[in-house]
């Protein structure tokens, strides 16, 4: 047993609770989905063209086997990172608590680690370099979703049809801010398709329908720098991604797909350790992840939406 597994106590119940947390304002996960590897280093393939072609597969009786040549695979170094949190609680706190105290600490300190992934994700699929060139485009004057005469309809299936270009597949989700989903639920454009009454507002089902997306997915989280002022972690962007859907409730790195957050198995976990003279007690929650996009050419940007 290393030192690290003889200094940890881990608590099954708190780290269940941790495993199975979540919190629907967050998109990171949509976009860049988890997946688990064994090890904190190693090597994930990144996906072109040839990844996401659907091969002839069928033959017929008597008929000669289907052939293809494997096409050299690039793959990506990587190395997770550690992100952990603790609560300090005073015994008497414990005892004064009318409250599962440590399910609600629990709870808040992996709200503390999520929020950190989706801030870092944000950072990064809302960062032209992130994608491919001429997979990105930052809307102007006439053409921001706010401008009643836009035509957002035709901006997203050119979005599409770029992906498409690239991987030889349609984008399947659609991530956007806050501020671009509540202009476009009210959008003259998008209403007019279904009714006359202009101060309709969409569904997030004919939203979906509209805009020819599989999933749909909003950004509402919003973080502060000083306990008072809260800011959106989306902005008023939008993107396109193919994500690889799951199969039989799992996913792998090894599917075609713009990226993933890669998982240490076994994590989260939460321990308990207390402070010198045993009356305060530290309840920690740790995840070692990191994402990655695999595939530039999966995804598009679409940025400044709204004037």
């Amino acid at each position: 047993m290393s030192r690290l597994q003889q200094l940890r106590i881990v608590d099954a119940v708190l780290t269940n609770l941790a495993a199975g947390y979540i919190n629907d304002e967050f998109i990171a996960d949509s976009i860049l989905p988890r997946v688990p590897v064994t090890k904190e280093g190693g090597k994930v393939p990144l996906f072109g063209k040839a990844q996401f072609i659907e091969h002839r597969t069928e033959r017929a009786i008597r008929g000669a086997t289907n052939v293809r040549d494997p096409e050299g695979v690039k793959t990506l170094d990587y190395v997770l990172t550690e992100y952990d949190i603790a609560t300090r609680l005073d015994y008497r706190e414990k005892q004064e608590a009318d409250f599962q105290i440590d399910a609600v600490e629990t709870a808040n300190t992996m709200e503390i680690l999520r929020l950190g992934h989706e801030l870092r994700v944000a950072r990064m699929v809302q960062n032209p370099a992130t994608y491919a060139p001429g997979n990105t485009i930052t809307l102007a004057g006439a053409d921001q979703f706010t401008n009643p005469a836009s035509d957002p309809l035709g901006v997203v299936l050119d979005a599409k049809a770029a992906v498409r270009s690239q991987i030889v597949r349609e984008p399947n989700t659609l991530w956007m801010g806050y501020s671009t989903y509540l202009t476009l639920l009210r959008h003259p454009q998008l209403v007019g398709l279904l009714s006359t009454n202009k101060d309709r507002i969409l569904t997030d089902d004919e939203l979906k329908r509209f805009l020819r997306v599989d999933n749909l997915v909003v950004g509402k989280a919003v973080t502060s720098t000083d306990g008072e002022t809260v800011t959106d972690i989306w902005g008023d962007n939008m993107g396109l991604t193919y994500t690889a859907r799951e199969v039989d409730g799992q996913r792998s790195y090894r599917v075609p797909s713009f990226g993933y957050t890669l998982v240490k198995q076994g994590w989260p976990q939460v321990d308990r350790y207390p402070e010198s003279g045993g009356k305060v007690e530290f309840i920690r929650a740790t995840e070692i992840n990191d994402a990655f996009v695999l595939s530039k050419g999966a995804g598009f940007l679409i940025s400044n939406t709204n004037a």
